[in-house]
C-alpha cells in the first residue's frame, strides 16, 4: 500500500521512549527508537544490512546500536562505525535514519524526504499551552483496520447516534443534517443539536440535568490527524456557534499512525476548558473515552473484515459521505504528487 510519507506522524508519547531499544512499524517500515544520552529520541531502520537481523534485537553501546548477530555497529545517524574483524567500513553498510521531533510531550517522526521536513509544520493548537485549558494525554487504540477507514470515521458526526447511543450520541441527533466544508486545508463536518437531552458523556461529566444545546465539529487534518470539538450548554443559555467556550467544551484529538494496510494505532488525548489540573476528572474522562472508542473499534474492525472479502457491488454513497470522499481523493493526490517528485527524468 502507498502512504503519504512527507508528513509528521506520531511515533508515541514522549514518555514511551527511554534508554531501551524499542521496535515499531510505521508505514510498513520497521524502525528502532531510543532516547540518546543527549535526551533526544533517535530513530533508525530496524534492520542490519548484513544478515537482516532487526537491530532492536541487538544492544546499546553508548549512543550506538550493535547488531546482535555479528556486532556491526551504527551511530545515531545510521552510519556504520564498526565491522568487527576488519578496518574498512563499506558505505553500503549505512542504514536509514529518520528525523524525530518532540513537542507537547509527543514524539513525532518524519518518514519521507528529510529535505522537506520542517518542525514548524507539526500539528499544534493554542490550547496546548493556554492556562485556561487542560491538556491530557490518553492512551492508544490498536485497530485491525486500514487508517483510511479510521480517519473517515473521525470526520463523520452522523455515526455517533448509532454507534455511541449511550456515550457520545442519542436518538435526538438521528435526523439532524450534517454540514460539511471541504474547500480549505482542513476537511470539516459539523452539526448542532438544540434543546435535547444531554448525551451520556455529558450527563457523567458536565452534570447537566435539563435539556442542552450540543455540538460536534469534526476537523480532519491530512494525512491522519482528527480534532473533534464537542460540548454542551444549557438550552436557556442559547449559545451562538462562536460562543462554544462559554459551554462545557472538549477537544478529542486522534493521531493516527498507519502500521500497515490492516493495522492502525490511534493515540488519543483531550483538551478541556473546565476542571483544570484535576487528575480525578482526567481519569474519569479517560474511562468514558475508552468506552466510546471501544465501540468504534468493534465497528471499524468489522468493516475491515468485510472489505477483505470478495466484493460483488460498489458501496452506496449518501449525503454524509462528502467529507470522506474528498479525504480519499486528497490522500491519493498527495501520494501521486510524491511519486511524481521522486521520479527521475
Amino acid at each position: 500500500m502507498d502512504y503519504v510519507k512527507n508528513a509528521w506522524y506520531v511515533a508515541g508519547w514522549a514518555s514511551e521512549f527511554d534508554d531501551n531499544l524499542r521496535a515499531l512499524t510505521i508505514l510498513e517500515q520497521n524502525v528502532v527508537m531510543f532516547r540518546a544520552s543527549t535526551g533526544k529520541v533517535v530513530a533508525m531502520e530496524d534492520r542490519c544490512p548484513h544478515r537482516l537481523l532487526p537491530l532492536s534485537l541487538g544492544k546499546r553501546v553508548g549512543d550506538a546500536i550493535q547488531c546482535g548477530y555479528h556486532g556491526m555497529t551504527f551511530d545515531c545517524q545510521g552510519k556504520c562505525i564498526r565491522v568487527p574483524g576488519q578496518d574498512n567500513l563499506p558505505a553500503s553498510a549505512d542504514i536509514a535514519a529518520y528525523l524525530v521531533h518532540e513537542k507537547h510531550d509527543i514524539t513525532w517522526i518524519w518518514m519521507g524526504d528529510p529535505q522537506k521536513a520542517d518542525p514548524d509544520d507539526i500539528f499544534d493548537m493554542p490550547q496546548f499551552t493556554d492556562p485556561a485549558w487542560d491538556a491530557h494525554l490518553g492512551q492508544a487504540l490498536h485497530l485491525k483496520s486500514n487508517y483510511l477507514n479510521v480517519a473517515e470515521n473521525l470526520v463523520d458526526p452522523a455515526h455517533v447516534s448509532f454507534v455511541h447511543p449511550t456515550t457520545l450520541g442519542n436518538t435526538a441527533s438521528e435526523n439532524v443534517p450534517v454540514h460539511a466544508a471541504t474547500d480549505g486545508e482542513v476537511i470539516k463536518a459539523w452539526r448542532w443539536i438544540r434543546d435535547a437531552e444531554p448525551i451520556g458523556f455529558f450527563k457523567a461529566f458536565g452534570n447537566f440535568s435539563g435539556n442542552v444545546d450540543r455540538w460536534h465539529y469534526y476537523n480532519l487534518h491530512l494525512p491522519s490527524i482528527a480534532v473533534i470539538d464537542f460540548g454542551s450548554a444549557a438550552t436557556e443559555d442559547n449559545l451562538a456557534e462562536d460562543e462554544r467556550d462559554k459551554g462545557v467544551r472538549l477537544y478529542a484529538l486522534h493521531f493516527l499512525t498507519p502500521v500497515n494496510d490492516q493495522y492502525t494505532i490511534d493515540r488519543w488525548m483531550h483538551l478541556r476548558n473546565t476542571a483544570i489540573n484535576d487528575q480525578a476528572v482526567s481519569q474519569n474522562l479517560d474511562e468514558l473515552f475508552k468506552t466510546a472508542f471501544a465501540e468504534d473499534v468493534e465497528i471499524l474492525e468489522a468493516v475491515q473484515r468485510e472489505e477483505n472479502r470478495l466484493q460483488t457491488r460498489k458501496p452506496v454513497r449518501i449525503a454524509i459521505d462528502k467529507g470522506p470522499l474528498v479525504y480519499r481523493k486528497r490522500i491519493n493526490d498527495l501520494i501521486e504528487k510524491e511519486k511524481a517528485e521522486n521520479t527521475v527524468v
